[in-house]
């Protein structure tokens, strides 16, 4: 029989390497065999709640969404073989933790969000977008009241990618359901952070297709506007080498800022981002 004359384990390695799709073709007969095994298993989501301050306002919710989850055991690498996940998602979870700080010492000075605000550190992302598909069927504030969902997902490093200097982010799915939401990620940007705003990754044809494929998923597939903030792939991404150490701290700190800025714009705005597009399932 022909063989492709390779596996699962070199293309994987070939794919991590190079950062980019790679697509490829089996000229000869295919056949394959799986199994699949059935586990039930029982994580949480973690949840944190600030009430708004407006009478009427504060039965709206802002929610704010970072994966805690990482992959384990890489069973593909000798020697170190434990994900400590640092940038993905130990800094997403860190950012969202700075943000809800920030919001608790405006609380402390008398000037908390008009809206409630909603924080959820996910469980179960890596293998599916588990909790945040949970939460949706399970909400503890109504879908229909939450105005938009900020996740972050990777905010700790830089990436591979050629840009002006390293203060920029990866912004994608703002204008997938709301032009208001659009307009105020970019509006907030250019009064506070000024970081560059790529969105490279924010096209139909994108070859990754990240729109998809984390948390903030769930909550468009309802209906709710959402942005998913990204610093982009580098070569530790799913790896044992995704470590601490790697970790961008001032970068980090910069992009929770633009986060911060944008969540108070749209907890304290006079109305909700209006949904104008169609839902994208």
């Amino acid at each position: 029989m022909n063989t492709a004359k390779t596996d699962v384990v070199a293309l994987r390695k070939t794919l991590m390497d190079s950062n980019k799709p790679f697509p490829f073709l089996f000229k000869t007969n295919f056949s394959a065999q799986a199994s699949r095994v059935l586990q039930t298993v029982n994580p949480i989501n973690v949840l944190g709640y600030i009430a708004g301050t407006d009478p009427v306002l504060k039965d709206e919710v802002l929610l704010l969404s970072a994966h805690y989850d990482h992959l384990g055991i890489n069973h593909y690498t000798a020697g170190d073989s434990i994900n400590n996940g640092a940038d993905d998602n130990g800094s997403g979870t860190s950012g969202m933790l700075l943000i809800a700080d920030a919001f608790m010492e405006a609380i402390k000075a008398g000037k908390g969000p008009k809206r409630s605000i909603l924080f959820m550190a996910a469980t179960g992302e890596e293998k599916g977008l588990l909790g945040s598909s949970w939460y949706v069927n399970h909400p503890v504030m109504p879908l229909d009241k939450t105005i938009a969902n900020l996740n972050v997902d990777m905010i700790g490093r830089a990436d591979t990618l050629p840009h002006p200097d390293i203060n920029y982010i990866y912004i994608i799915g703002a204008d997938r359901l709301s032009n208001d939401l659009d307009r105020v990620v970019k509006q907030t940007n250019s009064d506070y952070t000024k970081l560059e705003l790529d969105e490279r990754y924010n096209v139909r044809n994108d070859p990754f297709q990240l729109y998809y494929r984390s948390d903030h998923y769930n909550f468009a597939k309802q209906g709710i506007p959402v942005t998913f903030y990204f610093g982009g792939f580098h070569g530790d991404y799913h790896r044992p080498s995704d470590e601490f150490d790697k970790i961008d701290f001032e970068l980090l700190c910069k992009r929770a800022q633009l986060i911060f800025y944008t969540a108070w714009e749209l907890a304290n705005a006079p109305t909700r981002p209006i949904v104008d597009k169609k839902i994208d399932k």
